[in-house]
């Protein structure tokens, strides 16, 4: 990622577009200001910015529904929600449209700032990992896996995975036979850790389950350890 990396903000309370906006800013980020859910999707159009903060209460195109649009088209940009205090069935059901993150109102700066930075640091990383020729794990006969074309396959059709999904497969696959416990996954996919995003990895992985699996809820390949976490085999 070259230069400076560019925001969209997407927040219909002006004080608070207004607040974030001077936040970003002062630590040198590129922002894009917009107050509705059709404002942000013409803006990714016209100039895909490198992150989302994307509201989830927008007036009439709520910040749910963007995200179900973003990640149906092309774009497939880190998007984090912001959400207000108590909106829990609001976050999980965000996270299982594809968003890869969420922040609860009120957050301090600090904590928002250090969640952007992690996330564009992992798709800086996922860039440059995905430059050069890497080994494709072992995967199950039916299932086709590239890491270098990013591209996952089931019986030969080509599953639909957001980047954050792929990422978590491609960590099970290479630990393959190995219990991986919630945190390590935070680690490893989405680079750091806070409280309370094991749920993240729970949600990715029912994702995952869905997609991959004959079976979703008798899944032979992307097992839970009760207490512990997740592992992959044959």
């Amino acid at each position: 990622m070259n230069g400076r990396a560019t925001i969209l903000l997407v927040e219909d309370e002006v004080a608070l577009r207004e607040g974030i906006c001077f936040q970003l800013e002062r630590a040198e980020y590129s922002v894009i200001a917009v107050e509705s859910g059709e404002s942000a999707l013409a803006a990714v159009k016209a100039n895909p910015p490198d992150l989302i903060l994307l509201d989830i209460n927008l007036p009439g195109m709520d910040g749910l529904e963007v995200c179900q649009k973003l990640r149906a088209s092309e774009y497939h940009l880190p998007v984090l929600l912001l959400t207000a205090r108590g909106d829990e069935i609001d976050r999980v059901v965000g996270l299982e449209v594809g968003a890869d993150d969420y922040i609860v109102k009120p957050f301090s700066s600090r904590e928002l700032l250090a969640r952007i930075k992690a996330h564009l640091r992992r798709e800086r990383r996922r860039g440059e990992s995905s430059a050069e020729p890497l080994p494709t794990p072992e995967a199950p006969a039916p299932v086709t896996f590239d890491p270098l074309q990013r591209e996952a396959r089931k019986d030969g059709d080509l599953l639909d995975l957001t980047p954050r999904e792929f990422d978590l497969l491609n960590v099970l696959i290479s630990h393959k036979g190995q219990v991986l416990t919630r945190d390590q996954l935070l680690e490893k996919v989405w680079g750091y850790d806070f409280e309370g995003e094991s749920r993240v990895v729970n949600v990715t992985i029912g994702r995952l389950r869905d997609k991959l699996e004959s079976d979703p809820s008798n899944p032979r390949h992307l097992l839970t350890v009760r207490g512990v976490g997740y592992r992959f085999v044959l």
